[in-house]
């Protein structure tokens, strides 16, 4: 229903994003936390949310150091990345971002 919202080729992004949180984490808990999709393994994993000009994506700040060489040409935050909605989605980056996140959070249950 999130998706659904958004105009097709924003959709099209966010359904990718989907796909590939879902396929990085496939344990993880979907829900919806703070009004956007977010994703629970062990605790928080990751958020995503489409907005005009780009999709946030939210690791955290310890995905956005560890991968900070990867995420160079992006514009980034403390725990936050942002993707221009009209470039295509660094896909394999974003699926081992929730890789590193799941390995974050199943250390932390140990």
């Amino acid at each position: 229903a999130y998706i659904a919202d958004f105009p097709a080729e924003a959709q099209k992004l966010l359904v990718q994003m989907r796909a590939t949180i879902l396929k990085a984490a496939p344990l993880a808990e979907e829900t919806i936390s703070y009004a956007i999709p977010s994703y629970k393994l062990n605790g928080l994993l990751v958020h995503f949310a489409g907005y005009a000009n780009h999709i946030g994506f939210y690791p955290g700040t310890g995905a956005i150091t560890e991968f900070s060489e990867e995420l160079a040409s992006y514009k980034t935050s403390k725990g936050t990345v942002q993707f221009p909605i009209d470039q295509k989605l660094p896909l394999k980056l974003i699926a081992n971002i929730v890789k590193f996140r799941v390995k974050q959070n199943l250390e932390k249950k140990k």
